[in-house]
């Protein structure tokens, strides 16, 4: 697709927006105590506005892993389904707090959603989040529904568990997914792309010092260059087709430049897609920004093929 040359009016304001509030907050956050659960409070109140009339939401549990379903009006499995693995740094986000998201994500492809509510940081570092989501795609085979019907999509954290799983998957041998979709991912764990790239053009919403907490949170002590957490470096042999889209203000592009070089190496069809003058994830705000409609467009057709 033909991505626009220059950034709408209303994302040039989001953008604004981001940078004079909600980046400084960022750099600031501890990720802990008192401020990590308002913060999971204040994410998961995206959640708490009323569906549209004909949308079905169920909660659901495949092995160990509860999660909930969204699926749009005129939205049916027999489309296939659409496996979200939701961001947030590991430590924030939910089910709830992305639940408009796969509406849109449902509406646009025709597919029912499955949020799992994997296990986060602090609380239960790695790998219980890489193990929950593979418990449920596995569960998933299990129930009956065909790799080939599943796509998995991950944003920022949750490209990260994108990632992951689908390296899982080609070390056990397991069927892969028709297609993956990567919005936004943070994919090099170390942080060090993100704050190499952060010093070239800064980032207006996400703090290489943020992602530091996070990864802190998430792997404790652990070397986030060991063979399960460095994705990037994984054998991407067998992967499936895969979409990336990200921001041209962000400072976890080259993490998105990264995981397309290495897929191409890999001979795996990808298709990197740098919008300009968008934030980070901003499929997320396709509410406010028309290029997050119409990336949600082309993540339609992608998956469809």
């Amino acid at each position: 697709m033909d991505v626009p040359v220059t950034a709408s009016a209303q994302s040039v304001r989001l953008e604004r927006f981001f940078a004079t509030r909600v980046r400084p907050a960022a750099d600031r956050s501890p990720m802990r105590g008192i401020q990590l659960r308002m913060l999971r409070q204040f994410a998961d109140s995206g959640g708490l506005q009323r569906l549209p009339r004909g949308t079905r939401t169920w909660t659901a549990q495949y092995g160990h892993v509860r999660g909930a379903w969204v699926q749009a009006k005129g939205a049916s499995v027999a489309n296939g389904i659409l496996l979200h693995l939701h961001g947030g740094g590991f430590t924030f986000g939910s089910p709830r707090s992305h639940r408009s998201f796969a509406l849109v994500l449902s509406r646009r492809t025709g597919r029912p959603v499955f949020l799992p509510n994997y296990r986060r940081a602090p609380e239960h570092p790695y790998p219980a989040a890489a193990d929950d989501c593979l418990t449920v795609y596995r569960r998933l085979l299990d129930r009956g529904i065909a790799a080939h019907r599943i796509a998995v999509t991950g944003d920022s954290a949750g490209g990260h568990l994108t990632a992951c799983l689908l390296a899982d998957l080609r070390r056990r041998r397991l069927p892969m997914p028709s297609h993956a979709v990567f919005f936004s991912p943070w994919l090099d764990l170390s942080g060090e792309l993100a704050a190499a790239r952060d010093l070239v053009r800064h980032d207006p919403f996400v703090s290489p010092q943020a992602i530091q907490r996070c990864r802190r949170a998430y792997l404790g002590d652990r070397d986030a260059k060991a063979e399960r957490l460095a994705v990037l470096d994984a054998d991407k042999s067998g992967w499936p087709p895969t979409l990336i889209q990200v921001g041209d203000t962000e400072c976890l592009l080259d993490d998105a430049r990264r995981l397309a070089d290495s897929l191409r190496s890999a001979e795996i069809p990808v298709e990197l897609q740098e919008w300009p003058g968008q934030v980070h994830v901003f499929p997320l705000f396709s509410n406010l920004v028309p290029e997050g409609r119409q990336a949600i467009r082309y993540v339609a057709d992608f998956v469809s093929v």
